[in-house]
C-alpha cells in the first residue's frame, strides 16, 4: 500500500458549501478512521468512528477563554442517541455491532407494521452515485456533477 492509494475529492453543494473528503488505505496507525466534520461560521462539529460514542462540538460563542471542542457522549440516558434506552446505563458506551443489531430490528419492524424501510434502494443508488462521481473526479482531476 502506498500513499498513491490516496484519493482526494472536492466537492460543492447547491447552496454553495464546499465538502473535501480524503480516503486512504495508507494512514498508519488508524484502525478505523472515518472521521465527519462540518465547520460553520458559528462552530464545529467533529464525528470520528473510532471513538463513536463521543461528539466534539465548538462554539464561537462561548467567552474567549473558555473556547475550544467540548466532548459530548452521546450514549448517556437520555442523550441524544436513538437507540441508548434498549442498552445499559450511564457509563456504557455502544459498540461497532450495536448499529447492526438495530438495522435488523428497524428491518423486522418495519416489515411487521408494513412501513417502508430506511435507508431505501434510492438511497442507496444517490450514494453509488455520489462515489462513482468521486472515482471519476480523483481520476480524471475534474469536476463531476451529479
Amino acid at each position: 500500500m502506498t500513499v498513491d492509494d490516496a484519493v482526494t475529492f472536492i466537492g460543492r453543494f447547491d447552496k454553495g458549501a464546499l465538502a473535501n473528503l480524503e480516503a486512504t488505505r495508507a494512514a498508519l496507525g488508524r484502525k478505523n478512521h472515518i472521521a465527519i466534520e462540518i465547520n460553520g461560521s458559528k462552530g464545529s462539529l467533529y464525528f470520528d468512528f473510532e471513538d463513536m460514542n463521543r461528539l466534539k462540538f465548538f462554539n464561537h460563542d462561548d467567552p474567549k477563554d473558555r473556547q475550544g471542542f467540548r466532548d459530548i457522549m452521546v450514549t448517556q440516558p437520555n442523550g441524544i442517541h436513538p437507540y441508548i434506552a434498549n442498552w445499559w446505563g450511564s457509563g456504557h458506551v455502544l459498540g461497532y455491532e450495536h448499529p447492526f443489531v438495530h438495522a435488523v430490528a428497524d428491518f423486522v419492524n418495519a416489515c411487521v407494521e408494513g412501513k417502508p424501510v430506511q435507508p431505501t434502494f434510492e438511497d442507496g443508488l444517490k450514494n453509488q452515485l455520489v462515489l462513482e462521481a468521486v472515482e471519476r473526479s480523483a481520476k480524471t482531476g475534474r469536476w463531476v456533477k451529479l
